[in-house]
């Protein structure tokens, strides 16, 4: 018995001796990160107090907000290169649907820059858009930014073991997305609801995941953590003091149940941080870096907590992958079927083709085009892995409308007031057509009608009709000056009209420019009540033409552009006419048009422009003469803007012009400029040197603009040391 005894205690020794030779397991530590918003940004503080404490994350799930910055941590980064992520982000862009000018076709930037509302039309019923934004924007810079993991396609493989939230709309049912394509499913944890379109992935509409499960603690634990540490961002209840607007309402409407959840899920965490964000919103993205702060503060409460489960000497790494310059290999190009779209209007969009190395850039310029088009409701895409290249998977939902009513609202000098009323039928007759009939109302009726098929890369085609009238006190005559000397006036009283209808095809050139040409057939007339009512007419001709032009246009805004270039050529042949004067010969008509805009500095812009024409041929009749002054109005014919002079005050068959604009946003969206115009003018202008040799007219302007949702509103005063007196120019809206 001694001896078995014996043997029992040494075996227990041992036993002893070697547990305490074992290390002892350590705890898998799971992070939880909460919907919330801009007041997500709290989840980066905290973020960098773990690492500071050197706490090593072995899984996270997040939602929303906390599904963002989690799965961007999940893929490699550290707290601190988030951080320099959010705060180099353009969130006004991101709420905003932003889709950049250049990525627009010229009839795509007439909808923007046109109409002030655009609003869907539906058996006979008006509707509203489904949300605010498609999240384009936020959609490519998360494709950019998880380059590096863009084949991982179960996010148990990720550097950081991960997980997300979703709603699925129709079933409101909780969707867990622990697979599938990393930056498509951080979109769809949060797709804010009238904020961002659905994200449909594996046939299910998905929203927000914070309106189901804003805090995955349980699945987590399920993944294996054994210490589940919380960060909650998401609102308490507020009283009526505070539901001062809609998007605290709609986030107190969903906070709701989300509170009730809550207390269950803090049973289950074992580190609870909540920040004092109480005074932010969940759009406060302009107030991120007190934010972040406050996430520190939070973190930095618990810290005696946390720092038991770091380790203080770890290293915290950071991401090693960069994007280069020209990252991708793209071997094919995969398009889902479309109904009214064919694939070569939509590689026409994306303007690259298969097997083409290209950019990120590149990508998200192509995304841009297409959503600028609104002809798709949804746009999601993946990169697939195909040996050492990538397939682009895009996968595009049409927009169910067709028709789209648009209004605008302007006053100029010119053509005095208008109200704008537009029509835009989508599939009219054919795929990638587009049908659009504007008629404006007011002192002045015109129309324009434009029917357009769209094929990208090969040649498209277009009709376009429109009809314009204004009636005004010119400085001309038509006629060199020779009526006026023989009545003895200064200024004439015209009612001028004109029906244009033209017929053209026109493709992309090199991927930048636009080229075309077609046919023209114009009627002109020219009134006076002034002349003897016996002949009040000074021209009611019907002219036939040919014409061809290149356009491209790189300003970021067409008003008030702050960087970007655009250049403009056009050649026209008249070659008949009914001749009401009697006085018709062939002739043609060659001008363009270059501009250029540069930031100086913070808020200040210089636009540079330059732009000349020339008639060639016999001498024939004046009535398309370059005209020159006034401002505020869509130009119509060869009439053109200039500083110091009146409407259709200097007149030649030759001028050239050159202007310069200093713009200064002296806060958001109000400016003041200073402008100064130069031009020589006169007909047969080009053929001795006096052109150049001196400048004959000159004019200045001093002007405020502000960025309205009808379009700009500007007041201008101009003067010309020419001339005794100046003008003043008032005009309200996007020009028409």
């Amino acid at each position: 018995m001694k001896r078995l005894a014996l043997l029992i205690l040494a075996f227990f020794t041992l036993l002893q001796a070697y547990s305490q030779e074992q290390p002892k397991k350590k705890p898998k530590i799971g992070l939880v990160l909460s919907g919330g918003g801009a007041k997500g940004f709290a989840h980066i503080g905290v973020l960098k107090v773990l690492e500071q404490a050197g706490v090593k994350i072995d899984y996270i799930g997040g939602t929303s907000m906390g599904a963002v910055v989690g799965g961007l941590y999940a893929s490699g980064y550290n707290a601190h290169q988030i951080d320099s992520i959010f705060r180099a982000t353009d969130f006004d862009a991101l709420l905003s649907d932003y889709t950049p000018r250049a990525s627009k076709t010229f009839f795509e930037k007439k909808n923007d820059e046109i109409y002030a509302f655009t609003l869907p039309f539906k058996k006979m019923k008006i509707g509203i858009p489904t949300a605010l934004s498609r999240g384009m924007y936020n959609y490519n810079l998360l494709n950019r930014l998880t380059y590096n993991v863009r084949h991982v396609r179960d996010f148990n493989k990720l550097p950081i073991p991960f997980l997300c939230m979703a709603t699925d709309i129709e079933t409101g049912e909780e969707v867990l997305l622990n697979k599938g394509y990393l930056a498509e499913a951080m979109a769809a944890s949060g797709a804010f609801p009238t904020l961002f379109f659905p994200v449909e992935i594996n046939g299910r509409l998905l929203v927000d995941g914070g309106v189901t499960n804003n805090f995955p603690v349980d699945e987590i634990k399920k993944l294996g953590a054994d210490i589940i540490i919380g960060v909650d961002v998401q609102d308490d209840l507020k009283d009526r003091n505070s539901l001062k607007d809609a998007t605290r309402i709609l986030v107190q409407i969903s906070n709701l149940q989300m509170i009730e959840k809550m207390k269950e899920k803090l049973k289950e965490t074992d580190i609870y941080i909540k920040p004092d964000i109480s005074n932010y919103g969940v759009i406060s993205f302009n107030e991120g870096q007190e934010i972040v702060k406050k996430g520190e503060e939070a973190a930095f409460a618990m810290y005696e907590k946390i720092k038991v489960l770091g380790d203080s000497t770890r290293v915290v790494p950071k991401h090693p992958y960069s994007v280069n310059a020209d990252s991708l290999k793209i071997k094919n190009i995969a398009i889902n079927t479309l109904k009214n779209y064919t694939r070569s209007y939509v590689i026409g969009k994306l303007r690259f083709k298969q097997n083409s190395n290209i950019t990120y850039n590149d990508i998200k310029n192509g995304m841009d085009n297409i959503a600028a088009t609104q002809n798709f409701s949804t746009i999601n895409y993946s990169l697939e892995k195909n040996n050492d290249k990538d397939d682009l998977v895009l996968n595009l939902t049409e927009n169910p409308n067709k028709t789209f009513l648009r209004f605008a609202i302007h006053y100029d000098g010119l053509y005095k007031s208008g109200i704008l009323l537009n029509a835009t039928q989508k599939k009219t007759l054919f795929r990638n057509d587009v049908t659009s009939f504007d008629l404006i109302l007011g002192d002045n009726l015109r129309y324009n009608l434009d029917y357009y098929i769209d094929n990208g890369f090969y040649w498209s085609f277009g009709l376009r009709s429109k009809f314009n009238k204004f009636n005004r006190n010119v400085s001309t005559d038509f006629k060199d000056g020779a009526l006026f000397d023989e009545l003895g006036i200064r200024s004439i009283n015209i009612d001028f009209s004109n029906v244009i209808n033209q017929a053209y095809v026109q493709t992309i050139f090199i991927q930048k420019f636009l080229i075309g040409a077609g046919i023209e057939h114009q009627f002109l007339s020219i009134k006076s009540k002034t002349l003897d009512s016996a002949t009040p007419y000074f021209e009611k001709s019907n002219y036939g033409s040919v014409f061809g032009y290149v356009k491209y246009d790189a300003l970021d805004n067409k008003y008030f552009p702050k960087k970007g270039w655009y250049f403009f050529g056009d050649y026209q042949s008249y070659l008949f006419s009914s001749d009401y004067t009697n006085q018709f010969n062939q002739f043609s008509i060659a001008k363009g048009e270059i501009g250029v805009a540069q930031t100086l500095f913070k808020k200040a812009t210089l636009k540079i422009q330059s732009e000349m024409g020339f008639a060639l041929g016999e001498e024939s009749v004046h009535f398309f003469d370059f005209s020159l002054g006034g401002y505020g109005f869509a130009p119509v014919n060869n009439f053109r803007p200039f500083y110091g002079y009146d409407f259709l005050s200097l007149n030649g068959d030759s001028y050239i012009k050159s202007s310069f604009t200093f713009d200064y946003e002296i806060f958001k969206k109000n400016h003041i400029n200073f402008a100064a115009n130069y031009a020589n003018i006169e007909d047969h202008l080009f053929e001795t040197s006096k052109w150049i040799s001196q400048v004959k007219y000159s004019g200045y302007a001093l002007g405020y603009g502000l960025e309205s949702i009808l379009g700009p509103v500007e007041f201008k005063y101009s003067w010309s040391p020419e001339l005794q007196k100046g003008f003043a120019w008032f005009s309200v809206g996007f020009w028409f």
